[in-house]
């Protein structure tokens, strides 16, 4: 059972859910092409968006992710190593290696988020229009993103016996030198003693947040696809929804994880205090927008 993922309470059992394939001798990582499956699907729908729209060439859709896509996973890569320097200032080898994990959303969104920037003043089009596009991709992104973390056994919560509890082998922890990361967090002194058939194991019992999240951006999508789209009154409103919706659900997602990074030793989250940052700044664009449209 030490490749298994179990949801007990909704009876669901996962066999054999390893964390990449091996090809030739080289081991391609789950998490790496769960990557690289979003930016293409991101890229499709946003492509569709602006057609349908028609506000702009869909084909600088490509051009624009094309021109993204490294400083997106520099960028995610730099947010993560900088919060988590206290390690890697020990282990500089490892700040590139990202196969197994380690990139930060926030990291990829703010380095694409300049790239925009860049990439509209070039090309002379509007930011805030073509990031309505665009937000719809990045959606696309963080919902199958998430499950990249699924397979690498990462970015889950606290303990706990809801209806959506995860169990993962205390084993794999310890196969891949991460025990401190259960221990420290109280999973390990919880873990679940479970027998099935011949085979016995312990398992840590979690809330599975990178889950919660993905379905909480999955909802969000569809409500700006079939919902807010055709409501919109400005240029920009779209990525204020995006800021509003997102920031709110990563605010209560992040409480509940036990991985989360913290301004040094201060206990405070990261990512919580940018959800905020988030949810506040798409309430004031959307007042201040509204407003003037009024006048």
């Amino acid at each position: 059972m030490e490749h298994q993922i179990r949801f007990p309470h909704l009876g669901i059992v996962l066999k054999n859910v390893g964390d990449g394939i091996n090809i030739g001798g080289f081991e391609i990582k789950y998490y790496g092409m769960i990557i690289a499956t979003g930016f293409l699907l991101g890229l499709i729908v946003s492509y569709y968006a602006a057609k349908h729209e028609n506000k702009f060439d869909p084909e600088l859709v490509f051009d624009y992710l094309i021109t993204m896509i490294i400083p997106a996973i520099v960028g995610a890569r730099l947010y993560y190593v900088i919060f988590s320097w206290d390690y890697y200032k020990n282990h500089l080898s490892e700040i590139i290696q990202i196969r197994n994990g380690g990139l930060a959303i926030y990291g990829g969104v703010i380095a694409g988020a300049i790239t925009l920037y860049i990439f509209c003043k070039k090309k002379h089009l509007s930011m805030l229009q073509f990031g309505d596009v665009a937000v719809k991709g990045l959606l696309v992104g963080q919902i199958l993103g998430r499950w990249g973390n699924f397979f690498n056994r990462e970015a889950f919560g606290s303990y706990t016996n809801s209806l959506f509890a995860m169990q993962i082998p205390t084993n794999f922890f310890i196969e891949h030198g991460r025990i401190d990361e259960i221990v420290s967090n109280g999973l390990y002194d919880k873990a679940t003693y479970v027998v099935s058939g011949n085979e016995a194991a312990t398992f840590i019992q979690a809330h599975p947040t990178f889950l919660y999240e993905s379905m909480w951006n999955l909802v969000l999508l569809l409500l700006i696809i079939f919902f807010f789209t055709k409501r919109k009154k400005f240029d920009g409103e779209l990525i204020a929804i995006y800021c509003i919706g997102y920031g709110i659900g990563r605010f209560l997602i992040e409480g509940l994880r036990t991985d989360s990074l913290m301004i040094g030793s201060t206990g405070i989250r990261v990512s919580q205090i940018l959800a905020l940052i988030l949810a506040v700044f798409g309430t004031a664009f959307i007042m201040y927008k509204r407003k003037k449209i009024t006048k």
